[in-house]
C-alpha cells in the first residue's frame, strides 16, 4: 500500500504465534502509562490512545483490563523508559524503544543484536535528529484535497497530505494527535482509520539490497523481537524487491 502507508514502524504481529508477546508488551505499556499517570482513560489520553491501538491489534479486553487493575494497586513493578539508537545492517538508521525494570539487562541485550548482525549501536541523539515524531493517520479514500482543508479550517497543524495507491496518509506533529482524530469523528466519519498512532518517520530512506545486508537485517530484526525489554523498533529501511 505503498511506502507512506507503512510508515516503516515495525509490526510486532507478524504471525499467530507472536500473539502472546505483543499482548504482554501492550500489557506491561498500559500498566507503566496507568501506574505513572491515571488509571482512567477518560483523563489519561495517553492510555485511551493506546488501549484504543492495542484493540486494533486484536489485543483481548481481559489483557487490558488487568494491566489496568493491577496499576491501581500498591507496589508493583517499576519500570522505565529506554531508547537506543544506532545504524542497522545496510547502514540503515534505527531508533528501539524499550520498558525494563534492568536496564542492564536490556542494554546488554539491544547490544548483542548490532553485535551479531555487523551493526553499531550509538548514543542518545545519533540517529533520532533524522527521524520527526509525527502523528500519523492513514486511510482509504481518494480526495487528499478535501481532507487537508478540512483540518486545515479546524486550525489543525498539518505536516503534510499523501495519496498513494488509493490510501491518503495523514502526517502532522504529535501533537495534533487528538485534535485530528476527533476532527475525523466530527467532520469525515466516513473514514475509516486504518493507521492511527503517534510514532517515528524518518526524513530520508536508506535501501537495503545486498543478500548479506537482507539476511542480517532480517536477523537483526527477529533478535529484537525476540527482546521481551523491547517494545518498539523504527527504522529508515527500504527493503529491495
Amino acid at each position: 500500500m505503498g511506502r507512506a502507508y507503512q510508515n516503516r514502524k515495525l509490526s510486532m504481529a507478524k504471525t499467530a504465534g507472536q500473539k502472546t508477546k505483543v499482548y504482554s508488551k501492550y500489557g506491561k505499556e498500559i500498566y507503566v502509562i496507568a501506574k505513572n499517570g491515571s488509571p482512567d482513560p477518560d483523563t489519561n489520553l495517553s492510555l485511551r490512545r493506546l488501549i484504543e491501538k492495542a484493540k486494533k491489534d486484536q489485543v483481548p479486553t481481559h489483557v487490558i483490563d488487568k494491566a489496568i487493575e493491577k496499576a491501581k494497586g500498591a507496589g508493583g513493578e517499576d519500570y522505565a523508559e529506554a531508547r537506543y539508537e544506532g545504524f542497522g545492517p545496510g547502514n540503515c538508521m534505527v531508533i528501539i524503544d524499550c520498558l525494563t525494570d534492568n536496564g542492564n539487562r536490556t542494554i546488554k541485550d539491544v547490544r548483542q543484536c548490532f553485535t551479531k548482525t555487523y551493526s553499531k549501536i550509538g548514543s542518545s541523539g545519533t540517529v533520532s535528529h533524522m527521524f520527526d515524531h509525527q502523528a500519523v493517520f492513514a486511510f482509504k479514500g481518494e480526495d487528499e484535497e478535501t481532507v487537508l482543508e478540512t483540518l486545515m479550517m479546524a486550525d489543525i497543524d498539518v505536516t503534510d497530505v499523501d495519496l498513494e495507491d488509493g490510501i491518503i496518509t495523514v502526517h502532522a506533529p504529535h501533537t495534533e494527535f487528538f485534535k485530528i482524530k476527533t476532527e475525523f469523528a466530527n467532520s469525515m466519519p466516513e473514514y475509516s482509520l486504518e493507521v492511527e498512532e503517534i510514532t517515528w518517520v524518518p526524513q530520508t530512506y536508506t535501501e537495503i539490497s545486498g543478500e548479506d545486508d537482507l539476511a542480517n537485517f532480517a536477523k537483526f530484526i527477529d533478535m529484537l523481537e525476540d527482546c521481551d525489554d523491547v517494545q518498539n523498533v523504527y527504522h529508515n529501511a527500504d527493503i529491495a524487491e
